[in-house]
């Protein structure tokens, strides 16, 4: 098949890519990123120049340029992992969330019914569903759970899944949603929680966490959700949302703690900050159906994901590194800058 996955220099659209040209050798993937601050092109260096894999800097609101890639690429799958993706910049510059979001889904899928698919998928989140209380362990996330969200960036993530699904009952696109919880792993971006309080730590700077850190959050190593979306697009049903989470609940403070352990840092860098204006309580997906009708079910649990994430880091200082001191968006131009793209 021919992939175009979007929003690939990114955390999971990198570790997906590592996924499929691994599983499906014979798959063809056309990434499509505009490398924004989040978007590092270094990430996918080890696949840059296989014979099957195809780097295109563009950004999904370009309606002009993704029609070109469809003309020359005719992809038979498209997955889109493109997304401005962080609730505090959300709250500080909501347009730039609702542009990429919801514009760029729309671009896509009208490419989508312009040049013929067999598949779109929306990758999409477990935000758009709002919070539960911490005080009732016994509730979910269904797929059928209404939409609350809280955010800027959950606001614009939920109107691209309607339109995702409007698309398909309006025009018969083939399309799939899924809704992930927290992802960690390796290759992610240095402002989230995890690889944040890593590399802080491993500096012996403070560990902002807001509140008390009593929000608790889902975590969902990248690999399984990865195969869960490669099911998804092999064997899950058109028109249908499917729930991925990871059976992995833990307080935010915990994780800042057991980080700390590892790494042999003292609790003492803790620092407590003014909360998230409109921050959730507490995510839980119920993956019931994707297990059900597909066979998927996390297979990394915590304990063993937070050890291999936080060895990745180590192991791997000069990645994230070039990414707090803003050396990474220089690779862009010694890779292309002297062919002009």
């Amino acid at each position: 098949m021919n992939i175009i996955v979007t929003g690939g220099a990114g955390f999971i659209g990198s570790n997906f890519i590592f996924y499929v040209l691994k599983k499906h050798p014979k798959d063809r993937i056309i990434c499509l990123d505009c490398l924004t601050y989040a978007g590092n092109l270094s990430t996918l260096a080890p696949v840059m120049n296989q014979p099957n894999f195809r780097f295109v800097k563009l950004d999904i609101c370009d309606r002009q340029g993704v029609y070109k890639i469809f003309e020359e690429e005719h992809p038979d799958v498209v997955v889109n992992f493109a997304a401005e993706s962080h609730v505090d910049r959300s709250i500080e510059n909501p347009e730039i969330f609702l542009q990429t979001n919801i514009i760029g889904t729309s671009v896509l899928m009208d490419a989508c019914r312009k040049y013929g698919i067999r598949r779109y998928h929306q990758v999409s989140t477990d935000e758009v569903y709002g919070d539960l209380p911490l005080d009732r362990p016994d509730l979910f996330f269904h797929e059928d759970t209404p939409i609350h969200t809280s955010s800027p960036y959950s606001t614009s993530k939920a109107s691209a899944d309607l339109l995702v699904m409007a698309y398909h009952r309006t025009y018969g696109l083939p399309v799939t949603v899924s809704r992930c919880s927290n992802n960690y792993g390796p290759y992610q971006f240095p402002e989230k929680l995890i690889p944040l309080m890593i590399a802080n730590a491993l500096a012996d700077k403070p560990l902002p966490v807001y509140g008390e850190g009593l929000n608790v959050r889902d975590w969902l190593y990248v690999e399984d959700h990865c195969k869960a979306i490669d099911m998804i697009l092999h064997n899950g049903t058109v028109g249908e949302v499917y729930n991925i989470g990871g059976h992995n609940e833990m307080k935010n403070i915990d994780i800042v703690k057991l980080i700390c352990k590892y790494l042999q840092k003292p609790e003492s860098l803790i620092e407590h900050v003014q909360d998230r204006k409109g921050h959730d309580m507490r995510y839980a997906i119920d993956p019931t159906k994707i297990h059900d009708e597909l066979g998927w079910l996390p297979e990394t649990m915590f304990k063993d994901g937070i050890r291999l994430t936080i060895q990745w880091y180590l192991d791997n200082r000069k990645w994230w590194e070039n990414i707090v001191n803003g050396e990474y968006q220089n690779y862009y131009n010694e890779m292309y800058g002297k062919k002009g793209l």
